[in-house]
Formats: C-alpha cells, sequence, structure tokens
C-alpha cells in the first residue's frame, strides 16, 4: 500500500498562492519566523474574535475559530486581508471536508477583522472537485526533487520566503 502524504490547510492556502512555496513548506524549510507579515498573523490570531473558542487541532488542521451558534457548529478562519480570498475559502473549505470525513458537520466563514468583513462560504461538488485536483497536485509538487522556478507575483513583496527566492536581485 503506498503511503499518502498528509496535505494541511497551509499547504492548501499556499497552493493557490505559489507552488514554490508549497514545496518548500513540505520540505520543512522555515521562512523568516521575524518576518513582519508571520507576526501581523499571528497577532491577528491572538487579539480578534476573542469569546471563540481559539485555533482547535485535528489530525493535520488547525481550525483558527470555532463556536456555536443557534445550535450549530460554525468553522472561521482568520485573515488578515481578503487579497488572497480564493486560496482562503479552499482552505476553509479543505477543514469542512476533513470534518465530514470525521462525521461533523459545519457551518464556515472567513473572517477578515481588519476590513471588518466576514464571508459565508458554500460548499459544492465544484469545489470539492477542485479541492481533489488541489490535493493531488500538493502531493506531486511536494514529490518533485528541486522546488518550481519562483516566478515573481504581487505576493512576493509579502512573503517570508523572499530571501530564499529573490536574494540574489
Amino acid at each position: 500500500m503506498e503511503y499518502e502524504m498528509p496535505v494541511t490547510g497551509t499547504d492548501i492556502w499556499y497552493y493557490y498562492i505559489c507552488p514554490r512555496e508549497v514545496w518548500l513548506m513540505k520540505h520543512q524549510i522555515a521562512p523568516d519566523q521575524e518576518d513582519e507579515a508571520l507576526e501581523i498573523g499571528r497577532f491577528l490570531s491572538e487579539t480578534y474574535y476573542a469569546r471563540d473558542k481559539k485555533e482547535l487541532s485535528i489530525g493535520h488542521i488547525v481550525i483558527d475559530r470555532i463556536r456555536q451558534e443557534n445550535g450549530e457548529l460554525v468553522i472561521g478562519e482568520v485573515k488578515k486581508s481578503s487579497s488572497y480570498s480564493k486560496s482562503a475559502r479552499m482552505q476553509l473549505l479543505y477543514y469542512l471536508d476533513t470534518l465530514r470525513q470525521a462525521g461533523i458537520e459545519a457551518k464556515r466563514e472567513l473572517l477578515f477583522p481588519k476590513e471588518r468583513k466576514k464571508e459565508q462560504v458554500e460548499w459544492t461538488e465544484e469545489a470539492r472537485s477542485e479541492l481533489e485536483r488541489a490535493i493531488t497536485d500538493i502531493r506531486r509538487i511536494a514529490r518533485m526533487p528541486v522546488p518550481p522556478p519562483p516566478k515573481k507575483i504581487s505576493f512576493c513583496g509579502k512573503c517570508a520566503y523572499r530571501e530564499y527566492c529573490w536574494a540574489e536581485e
């Protein structure tokens, strides 16, 4: 029986932004831990939505927020900006799928505290198919002997791996 590499919500998030970053993380190459963007993310996670229970770990997922609302379980993912909402949406759907496989049904919402926005995320057959393709591709990327070549994108300026990709520029 072939071992299936675990995929995390973080893998899903970065897959939609930068496949190279997925490879770096899967190969346990740590980003700059003092990077401002990482520090802001930690601050937001610790500061906003204090009434909600914080981070819940289940297997290979870490859900930012979990609460009960009108007898229903609601899971939430906190992001500092809605700029990469597709990545955030797919990450949240991955969490939902993982919970469903464990027999847990939940509503889901993306939370953007700095923008004072909240977005409800819907589960569709199309989203399920896309998620399956992404998981397959993440595993393919992780098995590559070297990372995909760097590509300049708008996220590069905020990336904690930017020195790894662009140190010579």
